[in-house]
């Protein structure tokens, strides 16, 4: 060890060098690159933002592309590359683009851009989940100029900006140069969103880099390391263990502990996200419906509107809420979630009144109740195993010898949109309630695209025209008016029964802040630190 003598000249020296030593690491230590570290609860399959319609591959890909209309955390429609659009007619729509937005390459957006984008996803022939929905009402678009944009649809069509929400806009010189193939490897992944892709390794990382360019809010953090951690075990730990900054999707069973641990906060919030059942009302004879013998019964009650109601009175929501699900959700009266377009406010929760189930399974003709097998996944929503479980010995009490069955995912989606059920339990996260209504509820219409998501193929043409009548509006307020008619009118005839509207949590290391989103999604540059 070299002891400094302070007061002589080298002694001096020595101080001064040192000093000068530490002042550096001082200012290295200040400029050093802010990174956030994410641990994902699902796998992102590709950036190719037109090829797979997933949440898990929409919430990554808002970093690196932009929409002509965004939505806020709360489900708003706000501006995005487009500052403003408006209906010009009743058939055709013109979008405003922002001027001077750059892409990650540094050349400037314009109109051909995002026309290009629109018509990509039709050209994507072997998607597995198309973005085409989005864009089939477009029956012509054109480029008035450099920076406005207008489309045309066939028909009256009001919810189109709510559309082109879900269609992100990508660089037509990057991809015609280097084809779309190119996307994983990066060099077609030319966005304009606040960041840009560094590196995508399927299924176990991906890193961005801020774009300094950014046209919106610049992102605090320079750069950003996802980590797919699809277990909830290894992703809880890597929080606890400082391996990352924030997950998603905090496991129940560790919430109220994670709650109390000083070196973590938690984010929760009601989401989009509303669990439901659907019944068989298409059929004279059910599958999974017996007499109390078990021997198949000629004749569905569920068709009967007196039995589909008297379960919905069997179920009693908020104990489901508070023990099954451990308070990670709210009771559901609507299909909707409360704060999403079209949501219903005068529709009350379902009371529970066993009693009253009772008489109505009575006046159905079913006074000692039936048979009846639940169907719901195991792996999908939160504690759907147990809530299958807890709707089913609710049934018992009322005279329905309920069984239940729950299968993985992989299985049970397939099975029930064949409508193999009796009753199923499916979770549905929209924007907009006569999106919702007309996918879950709207007599089946493959042409149309009606019905898609409609497991117990209910039908009623008063509903389907009050849906109808919402889809043309272009005046929002008409359009959530009729949507909010149609909804009243489908539940009152018992459609669907609505369980309830799962919340949504984010573990985060202390000192960072997110307030979570509607939608479920997680957006890096929305993460935010504090003192």
């Amino acid at each position: 060890m070299v002891q400094l003598a302070s007061g002589t000249q080298f002694g001096a020296h020595w101080v001064r060098v040192l000093a000068l030593v530490l002042g550096l690491w001082t200012l290295v230590g200040t400029t050093q690159a802010a990174a956030l570290k994410i641990g994902l609860a699902a796998e992102v399959t590709t950036v190719d933002p037109h090829f797979f319609n997933t949440g898990p591959n929409n919430a990554f890909l808002h970093h690196v592309f932009d929409s002509l209309v965004d939505v806020d955390a709360d489900g708003r429609l706000i501006s995005g590359l487009a500052e403003s659009w408006v209906a010009v007619d009743a058939t055709t729509w013109e979008f405003r683009l922002r001027k001077g937005v750059k892409f990650h390459d540094g050349s400037e957006l314009s109109a051909e851009d995002v026309l290009f984008s629109l018509a990509r996803p039709a050209q994507l022939t072997n998607s597995p989940g198309s973005y085409t929905s989005y864009t089939k009402p477009i029956v012509a678009s054109q480029a008035v100029d450099r920076y406005t944009v207008r489309l045309r649809t066939a028909t009256p069509y009001g919810p189109l900006p709510l559309d082109l929400s879900s269609i992100f806009i990508v660089s037509k010189k990057a991809v015609e140069k280097t084809g779309t193939e190119q996307f994983n490897a990066g060099p077609a992944a030319i966005g304009t969103g606040p960041f840009r892709l560094v590196a995508f390794h399927k299924g176990e990382r991906i890193e961005l880099a801020r774009h300094e360019a950014y046209w919106g809010v610049r992102p605090e953090w320079d750069t950003v390391h996802f980590r797919v951690l699809a277990s909830d075990a290894p992703r809880l730990s890597a929080l606890l263990a400082g391996d990352v900054d924030l997950i998603e999707a905090v496991p129940t069973a560790d919430l109220a502990r994670l709650k109390t641990n000083p070196r973590v906060s938690v984010t929760t919030r009601t989401t989009w996200r509303t669990l439901f059942w659907h019944l068989d009302q298409f059929r004279d004879r059910s599958p999974y419906v017996t007499d109390l013998a078990g021997k198949p019964l000629d004749r569905n009650p569920l068709k009967d509107v007196r039995v589909r109601r008297a379960i919905s009175k069997a179920i009693n929501r908020q104990a489901l809420v508070e023990r099954s699900l451990e308070g990670r959700a709210v009771a559901a009266s609507n299909i909707n979630a409360p704060g999403i377009f079209g949501y219903n406010s005068e529709i009350a929760v379902e009371a529970y009144d066993p009693a009253g189930a009772k008489k109505l399974l009575a006046e159905a003709g079913y006074p000692e109740g039936f048979g009846l097998t639940l169907h719901g996944p195991n792996n999908r929503y939160i504690n759907d195993a147990q809530v299958v479980q807890t709707v089913a010995q609710l049934l018992n009490r009322v005279g329905i010898r309920a069984k239940v069955e729950t299968l993985p995912l992989s299985v049970y989606f397939g099975k029930a949109r064949a409508s193999e059920y009796s009753m199923a339990l499916l979770g549905w996260g929209s924007l907009a309630s006569d999106f919702t209504l007309r996918s879950i509820v709207g007599t089946p219409d493959a042409d149309r695209g009606w019905g898609t998501w409609n497991w117990g193929r209910y039908s009623n043409p008063a509903v389907d025209a009050l849906v109808q009548s919402a889809l043309e509006s272009v005046s929002p307020e008409q359009r959530e008016d009729f949507a909010r008619q149609a909804a009243k009118l489908a539940l009152d005839d018992v459609a669907v029964i609505p369980s309830h509207h799962q919340l949504a949590s984010w573990g985060l290391r202390k000192g960072l802040k997110y307030d979570g989103r509607v939608d479920e999604f997680t957006y890096a540059h929305e993460v935010r630190s504090v003192k």
